[in-house]
């Protein structure tokens, strides 16, 4: 069953109004329980705009928007049950701290659940070791932390509330790679234990492909296509990365004409293609960079469903 489905969802920024900007427009998408879920795209292409409707920040202008198979907007006057479904970190949220320890902070959303005491403890403790804070860090001031540790803080006060999803907007924007890698890692592991669905929002292919199990690509705020893993062994042996992404050879024998059927709705011209360059053909995806001559290079998109 579904956890996360959209029917036609379209948001327009300003609406009736001159200068109206549609961020996200027609798009039908299903997140199944379980899931880890990447999502993709250029700056702009309404990432950002798509998930904040998810625990209802955000109201469409047209379409629904359904969790567990109820739309949330059915009722208004229940939309904080979802918000509580629904858990979002944003970009940079080490910005909202904003108590006098870290303790008050990651308790601060079980708090406003209205959850006895005991149970707070137990789960500000819990979502503290899953971020690798340690007991004796809670009473400190968040703010003498470092960036990083300030991340983990503000991760673990939306792990607090045990949300049946977690919805992350670039969780490891501006860290450096070992920041990076720690704050990603242990939003995997909590994806593993605790079998929480994770929708994760990057522009790093790098970070999608090492972590996410399927990939929705948006582009100019429309739902473009999924990539998922192959799940089958490739010709590198178990245990590469070739288990999921097929080698360079099968770009050669055809990938880039399905590719370009699929992208550009025109016949594969050998041509045009050799003389405007592979990355070129396909700018519409959300970055050339992903088109190195490699075998990596391949990644996702020979997964296009």
């Amino acid at each position: 069953m579904s956890v996360i489905k959209t029917e036609n969802l379209k948001y327009v920024y300003g609406a009736g109004l001159p200068g109206a900007t549609t961020a996200v427009n027609g798009i039908n998408i299903e997140i199944e329980k379980g899931e880890f879920v990447g999502v993709i795209g250029p700056t702009g292409c309404g990432k950002s705009t798509l998930i904040t409707h998810f625990n209802g920040l955000l109201r469409p202008t047209e379409g629904n928007l359904y969790i567990d198979g109820v739309d949330i907007w059915a009722e208004p006057s229940k939309i904080r049950q979802f918000r509580f479904k629904v858990g979002l970190v944003f970009q940079y949220p080490e910005y909202q701290l904003f108590e006098e320890t870290i303790y008050k902070d990651i308790s601060f959303g079980p708090k406003n659940m209205g959850l006895p005491e005991d149970e707070i403890h137990a789960r500000v403790m819990r979502a503290a070791k899953f971020v690798g804070l340690s007991q004796e860090m809670m009473e400190r001031s968040p703010f003498e932390l470092s960036g990083g540790q300030k991340r983990r803080v503000a991760i673990a006060g939306v792990l607090a509330m045990e949300p049946e999803v977690l919805v992350l907007d670039e969780p490891a924007a501006g860290l450096d790679p070992e920041g990076r890698e720690m704050i990603l890692s242990q939003v995997k592991r909590y994806h593993k234990e605790t079998g929480t669905t994770v929708v994760l929002v990057s522009h790093s292919m790098e970070d999608i492909a090492k972590f996410a199990d399927r990939v929705l690509v948006l582009q100019a705020g429309e739902y473009f296509c999924t990539c998922r893993r192959a799940g089958r062994v490739g010709p590198f042996g178990a245990g590469s990365d070739q288990n999921f992404f097929e080698d360079e050879r099968t770009w050669r024998r055809g990938a880039h004409r399905r590719l370009h059927r699929k992208i550009c709705a025109r016949p594969h011209s050998r041509s045009a293609c050799k003389e405007r360059g592979r990355a070129a053909c396909l700018k519409i995806l959300p970055s050339v960079s992903i088109f190195p001559a490699n075998r990596s290079s391949i990644k996702w998109i020979l997964a296009l469903s």
